[in-house]
């Protein structure tokens, strides 16, 4: 299926002036050894504009083979040792909110609204960021345009993520260094963006997340 055709009806009315972009990435994309495979690419847009309640960005997919499933940061929960940022992102979490998790599969983070959003949503198995200049980046700043109208909580991790910043009001952003073992003690760790969230959500008359 196009990829466009793969984005939930109402991000297909908000993303139109991307169709061209999006069709032409597609295009690239063919027959070629990616992460997360084709089908999964948009899988982070499934659901309608108003589910979103958070949106936590990332950089770009996992590049081992079988690990991206189109969320940002999670997994299969059949994947084995968890990837380093996971890993990361659930020490944090433990240490945050006292939850331990052993699945990487962050698919019930997502059922509950909270959208995990890569800046840039696909790459070459074997090569992180290989697809920086394809044109990712103009997508996601018009999703992120598109959620900052919403009472969203938006959650930045590392240099690529903050880069969406001034599309959200203030008081809903929460930043950090991201949770790459390259970055996560230069402000990851110990940021505790999980109670945080919890925290603006209520204040604004929105459930807490399950985590």
């Amino acid at each position: 299926m196009p990829l466009f055709n793969q984005l939930h009806p109402e991000w297909q009315e908000v993303l139109l002036s991307q169709r061209s972009n999006i069709d032409r990435i597609d295009s690239y994309l063919h027959n070629r050894e990616i992460s997360p495979t084709h089908d999964l690419i948009f899988r982070a847009l499934h659901h309608p504009i108003s589910h979103t309640r958070v949106v936590i960005v990332g950089q770009d997919p996992y590049p081992t083979k079988g690990h991206a499933h189109g969320l940002a940061f999670s997994v299969e929960s059949s994947v084995t040792p968890l990837p380093a940022s996971l890993r990361n992102i659930f020490e944090e979490l433990k240490s945050d909110c006292g939850i331990t998790r052993s699945s990487g599969d962050l698919s019930e983070w997502a059922d509950q609204g909270v959208m995990l959003l890569n800046r840039i949503l696909s790459t070459e198995i074997g090569s992180s960021m290989a697809h920086a200049k394809l044109g990712w980046e103009e997508i996601t700043n018009t999703i992120a345009s598109v959620l900052g109208q919403q009472p969203v909580v938006a959650v930045l991790w590392g240099r690529y993520a903050a880069q969406l910043a001034g599309y959200f009001k203030d008081e809903m952003v929460i930043t950090s260094a991201h949770p790459s073992p390259l970055s996560a003690y230069r402000g990851f760790l110990g940021s505790q963006p999980f109670s945080a969230i919890n925290s603006k959500l209520t204040e604004h008359g929105m459930p807490a997340i399950n985590w």
